[in-house]
C-alpha cells in the first residue's frame, strides 16, 4: 500500500458522503466542525474546553469562537471545572441537546441510505472491512480515556447488552444463562415502555465498537432511579469508563428531579464497589442469596442526590452488577 492508495480512498469516500448530503443541510446550520462540537458535548456527561480541544485537535481560539457562538445561541452553559477550578466545564443545554439529536437523527439518515444500497450479502464484508481499517490503524496506539464516547443506544444495542452481560459474566464468575434471562428482561422493559426524559442507556464506545454499557430506570419507590447493567468489556478496563459511566447516571438522575439513587449488585463485584463509593453511594443492607448457579451476598446502595457532590478521584473498574 502507497499514500496514494489512502489518499484515493479519502477521496472516494468523501464523494460518496457528500453524494448522499445532496441537499447540503447534514450539517446546517452549522459547519463541520461545529457539528463535530456538538456531538462530543452530546456523548460526554461533563467536559472540559481543554478537553475538547485535545480531543478534535483543535486551534484554542477557533474553540472558543465555536463556545462563544453557541452559548449566545443558548445551546451551552460555563462554569469552573470540577477538576480544575482554573479550566471550564461545558454542558449542553436542553436547546443544545435538541440541536445535537437532530444533527445526529440526520448522520443515521445519511448513513442509512448509505447502507440501504448496499446488498444485505455485502453487509457482512464491508463491517469487517471497516473493522479491519480501525484496528490496523490503531493498532500501534493504546487506546486513552479521551478516546473514548458515551453515546446513545442504537439498533442493535441493546441486543448487545445482554449478549454481552451473559458472556462476561459466565466467563469472570461462572453465571448460569439464569443472569442472561433476567438482563433480557430488564432491557426488554425498558425498550416496551421508558419515558426518555426520565429514564436512559448510555453505551461507551471506543473505536467505533461498544466496549461499556449503563442504565438508568425509574425505581418503585417515589422519586427514585434506580442504576442497572453498568459493564465495562474487560479489555476497556483502566480508562475511567465504568466511572464515566456512573457520573453519568448520577448527573442525569439529579437534572431529572428524582431524590435518590439505587442499585442492587454483589459482593464478588469489588471493583463496582470502589466506584460506587467514589459518588458517594452507601450501602444500606446485605443478603445472601442463590442465585445464577452460585452462592451469593447482595447489596442494596443508596445515593442521596440532594446531598452537594462530593470529589471524584479516578480508579480501578471491572466487571460489574444490575
Amino acid at each position: 500500500m502507497t499514500v496514494q492508495d489512502i489518499r484515493a480512498f479519502n477521496r472516494f469516500y468523501t464523494n460518496v458522503i457528500g453524494a448522499l448530503d445532496y441537499g447540503r443541510h447534514l450539517y446546517a446550520p452549522y459547519t463541520l466542525t461545529e457539528s463535530r462540537v456538538l456531538y462530543e458535548l452530546a456523548h460526554s456527561a461533563r467536559t472540559d474546553a481543554a478537553d475538547l480541544r485535545t480531543r478534535l485537535s483543535l486551534d484554542a481560539g477557533y474553540l472558543s469562537r465555536i463556545l462563544n457562538r453557541f452559548e449566545r445561541d443558548g445551546l451551552v452553559e460555563r462554569g469552573p471545572s470540577e477538576k480544575d477550578p482554573r479550566r471550564r466545564r461545558v454542558t449542553l443545554t436542553a436547546r443544545g441537546r435538541d440541536a445535537a439529536g437532530l444533527l445526529d437523527e440526520r448522520a443515521r439518515e445519511t448513513v442509512g441510505r448509505l447502507l440501504a444500497s448496499v446488498p444485505p450479502e455485502d453487509r457482512p464484508r464491508l463491517a469487517e472491512a471497516m473493522r479491519t481499517v480501525r484496528e490496523v490503524l490503531t493498532a500501534r496506539r493504546r487506546p486513552r480515556p479521551e478516546d473514548v464516547v458515551l453515546r446513545d443506544t442504537a439498533p442493535g444495542d441493546l441486543g448487545w447488552i445482554v449478549q454481552r452481560n451473559a458472556a462476561v459474566y459466565a466467563a469472570e464468575f461462572g453465571w448460569n444463562p439464569d443472569y442472561e434471562g433476567l438482563v433480557a428482561r430488564i432491557v426488554a422493559d425498558f425498550a416496551e415502555d421508558h419515558d426518555p426524559h426520565l429514564e436512559r442507556v448510555w453505551i461507551a464506545e471506543l473505536d467505533g465498537r461498544p466496549v461499556g454499557c449503563v442504565m438508568c430506570v425509574r425505581d418503585e419507590a417515589p422519586a427514585t432511579a434506580r442504576l442497572r447493567l453498568l459493564l465495562v468489556e474487560p479489555e476497556a478496563r483502566g480508562l475511567g469508563i465504568g466511572d464515566r459511566l456512573v457520573r453519568a447516571v448520577v448527573d442525569f438522575a439529579r437534572e431529572a428531579g428524582y431524590r435518590d439513587l439505587v442499585l442492587w449488585t454483589n459482593s464478588v463485584l469489588a471493583a463496582a464497589r470502589t466506584v460506587y463509593l467514589r459518588h458517594g453511594f452507601s450501602l444500606v443492607a446485605e443478603r445472601p442469596h442463590r442465585s445464577f448457579g452460585q452462592d451469593l451476598v447482595g447489596q442494596d446502595w443508596r445515593l442521596d442526590l440532594r446531598a452537594t457532590p462530593g470529589r471524584r478521584r479516578a480508579g480501578a473498574e471491572g466487571t460489574y452488577d444490575e
